[in-house]
């Protein structure tokens, strides 16, 4: 049975790198059943992407994504740093897909500013040749970290982050983390918004501050690199989702991803090359395609 959401945030995938838990995102897409989507920024690496590498198993949350969009859900994909090369199409739609920069939606009498937050990044904003060399190296972190953690799991040890332990210990990487979080919460007081909802970081969070203007709550969906969580909203709430591997243990098998044959719900998944879909996303903004929201 899957679980009914309304919505659903996610960000931070990096699709096409080494660092993507993208098995388990795809456990986790085809476990629920959402009505709107939202692909905060970083879903597909543009920046690390390379044609030798590009799991089957990425190429599945593509598609995953694309056939809940066929069936009704609506999905937002932000752009972000990582895939900033779509910023040149966005604001085009293509039946339940819209391709946007920020997103403004309101619920309940409540305003949201959802947008990546690379807007922030000193770095990104200023010389993005230096941030796409700490890039390549947070990459090749993520990989090494896998390694290790392959080896502690077998010797039945927990999992650790170093990308996490550095974060926490490096006291530049805190003050950055702290400013990006109080300049967000800042500027949607300003701006007269109630929630604000963020990616970029790499740390899910989910705080509420009273500021001189206004109270804001500030939400981080965090990454599919590190933590593996999610933003779920239903009944007028929302809560901060993180995978656990033991929930998928005992379910049924339609629902995970096997390493030889992935089979879908009721139908078998449409094979599609990265370089096909990159240029039907291209295609359908070049020629204007629209849709009502």
């Amino acid at each position: 049975m899957k679980r009914e959401l309304d919505i659903v945030v996610i960000s931070d995938v990096h699709l096409g790198t080494y660092g993507c838990h993208a098995k388990e995102l795809l456990n986790y897409l085809k476990s629920i059943k959402v009505g709107t989507l939202v692909l905060n920024g970083d879903f597909i690496d543009m920046w690390q992407f390379r044609k030798h590498y590009f799991p089957r198993e990425h190429m599945q949350v593509i598609q995953r994504v694309l056939k809940m969009a066929s069936r009704g859900t609506k999905v937002y994909y932000i752009t972000g740093n990582h895939d900033d090369a779509l910023r040149r199409y966005s604001d085009f739609s293509a039946g339940n897909i819209h391709l946007r920069d920020k997103l403004v939606l309101q619920l309940r009498d409540k305003t949201y500013w959802i947008f990546h937050g690379d807007i922030f990044d000193v770095f990104i904003k200023y010389s993005p040749f230096i941030a796409k060399i700490g890039g390549k190296g947070y990459d090749w972190l993520i990989l090494l970290n896998r390694f290790v953690n392959n080896i502690r799991t077998s010797l039945g040890m927990s999992r650790m982050s170093f990308a996490k332990k550095v974060k926490s210990s490096v006291k530049e990487a805190i003050k950055f983390v702290n400013d990006f979080e109080d300049t967000a919460i800042q500027m949607a007081a300003e701006q007269g918004y109630d929630y604000v909802i963020c990616g970029h970081i790499h740390r899910a969070q989910m705080r509420t501050v009273d500021t001189k203007d206004k109270r804001i709550v500030y939400l981080n969906s965090g990454d599919w690199v590190e933590s593996l969580t999610a933003l779920e909203y239903k009944w007028g709430q929302w809560s901060l989702y993180e995978y656990d591997e033991a929930d998928y243990e005992h379910i049924n098998p339609r629902l995970r991803v096997e390493t030889a044959e992935a089979h879908d719900d009721d139908e078998p998944e449409t094979e599609y090359s990265p370089e096909i879909i990159f240029q039907q996303i291209v295609q359908r903004a070049q020629t204007g395609e629209r849709a009502s929201l």
